[in-house]
């Protein structure tokens, strides 16, 4: 069961999961073994999945950022998803409700690696749809905080 402190710590480490468990410890108000153990605790029931970096991928020239609303025939929405999501461009797979089955987000360098992408997602058999939007800014990505 999650309590508070435990809320406490998942937040610090969503602002930078580099700090040691000294400074969680700080922030939150507790023991350093404390932090340990709960930390411990959470990655092992898997409420921690990985910790991670955040790039600026417009500084590395991903200057291209869409989502992608599909839809898919039946049967073949799940195995048709994990295909996508194996695609280096693919940041993102949702399986949604409403007039798409999935909606993608990917990143690419350039115009023409996107419009490969897209032409080379469309050949897959049962893709019935595809609609695409380019992404103009990113106003908020981030993970949101436990309460």
């Amino acid at each position: 069961m999650i309590d508070e402190t435990d809320k406490k710590i998942l937040n610090v480490l969503l602002d930078d999961s580099r700090l040691s468990y000294r400074e969680i410890g700080k922030k939150v108000g507790v023991s350093v073994a404390t932090v340990m153990h709960r930390v411990n605790r959470l990655e092992e029931e898997k409420v921690i999945k990985k910790y991670t970096t955040v790039l600026d991928y417009e500084k590395l020239g991903y200057d291209v950022e869409i989502t992608i609303h599909m839809k898919i025939g039946k049967g073949k929405l799940i195995e048709l998803e994990n295909k996508i999501a194996k695609a280096k461009n693919v940041f993102a797979v949702y399986d949604v409700t409403g007039k798409s089955d999935a909606i993608v987000i990917a990143r690419f360098k350039n115009r023409r690696s996107m419009d490969n992408f897209l032409k080379h997602i469309q050949t897959y058999d049962f893709v019935e749809r595809t609609e695409t939007s380019l992404i103009l800014n990113t106003i908020k990505e981030e993970s949101p905080k436990i309460d």
